[in-house]
């Protein structure tokens, strides 16, 4: 147990030291001002499960979400042992105990009106109102598909079923869908970012917020900006937040990005700039959309902890018992990252 211990505090140390900056980018500044509206989110695996909880909590701000193997709200409900069994099958162990509405998501939503009720959350009403994107691989060995259909069965108690768009894909596993980058669908590997003929940003912000221009490409035509994360969560790494974070600028939203719209994408474990440098920011699909549709894309950035070596979100309170409500520190710190991009107070 405790040479165990030893070893996961070397790795994470290894990580920190060497990858704690992209080679080639200055020393962060600060995330610019600016005027930017119809925020939406999305996100991959634990990524998934931030963006789930960010949009219910934050439903009077967002307006829609696109989640690619994520969960139900407050699936893990504050343990461990089910984010890796019931929510996740991330054990290790040749087995795992999600099964077919494991995850209860009746009761998912009664604590969802209690929060709600309580003033911890906004208003599920401002749900009804939403556009969701859902995505699960039918090889998906990490998130199971029978997760994904329970997060939809969630979707449902708030959100009218001609507004939920539901697509799944035979051979995908756990990774990032696209159409011109990553490994081989069925595969199961860093980035996580995979190839499948399928894609899924293209898609998912489409069905957000209607019919897009077409992409001109997959290089990025704006420049990204690397901002301190710092600001908005003091002391971010000690918290499961890298230092840094990156936002995407397209061409068209220089200056104070007035009549541009906000979209948020969360990574998934192992998946931040630590652990796969800007393989995610520069190819996740995004930015080819973003270029042609002036949408902006900010990139905030998870980071590994003794009780957190993957580098996941906080979805299972790893930081904060508060991890799936407004005042979360993690959920607080990217809402101030889009407040400052908004223009909202």
């Amino acid at each position: 147990m405790i040479i165990s211990a030893l070893l996961r505090l070397l790795a994470l140390l290894a990580v920190f030291v060497c990858s704690a900056v992209l080679p080639g980018q200055a020393e962060p500044g600060s995330l610019p001002p600016m005027r930017a509206g119809q925020l939406s989110v999305s996100g991959l695996s634990s990524g998934g499960y931030m963006a789930v909880q960010f949009e219910v909590a934050f439903s009077a701000s967002v307006m829609g979400a696109g989640i690619v193997a994520g969960g139900p709200y407050f699936c893990a409900r504050g343990n461990l042992g089910t984010a890796v069994t019931v929510c996740s099958c991330t054990t290790g162990l040749p087995w795992c105990g999600v099964s077919p509405g494991g995850t209860n998501v009746s009761s998912l939503a009664d604590i969802t009106n209690r929060n709600a009720a309580g003033d911890r959350i906004d208003a599920t009403s401002n749900l009804a109102g939403h556009r969701i994107w859902l995505f699960s691989g039918r090889w998906d060995t990490v998130v199971p598909t029978a997760v994904m259909n329970d997060l939809q069965d969630y979707y449902r108690f708030y959100v009218p079923p001609e507004n939920i768009r539901y697509r799944t894909h035979r051979s995908a596993e756990h990774a990032m869908p696209t159409d011109f980058f990553g490994n081989q669908c069925s595969v199961l590997g860093s980035p996580y970012i995979n190839n499948c003929g399928l894609d899924a940003a293209g898609e998912l912000l489409g069905w957000i917020y209607g019919a897009l221009n077409p992409k001109n490409g997959n290089t990025p035509a704006g420049r990204f900006v690397e901002f301190s994360q710092d600001e908005f969560l003091p002391d971010a790494r000690s918290h499961g937040m890298a230092a840094t974070g990156f936002l995407y600028v397209p061409p068209g939203c220089e200056g104070d990005g007035a009549e541009c719209r906000l979209h948020v994408a969360f990574h998934g474990c192992k998946q931040n700039a630590d652990f796969v440098g800007d393989a995610y920011m520069r190819n996740a699909g995004y930015n080819g959309w973003a270029d042609t549709n002036r949408i902006l894309v900010l990139y905030p950035q998870a980071a590994t902890t003794f009780s957190n070596p993957n580098g996941c979100w906080d979805w299972w309170s790893y930081d904060d018992r508060s991890y799936a409500e407004r005042s979360g520190r993690q959920m607080r710190a990217v809402k101030r990252m889009t407040e400052r991009l908004t223009g909202q107070p």
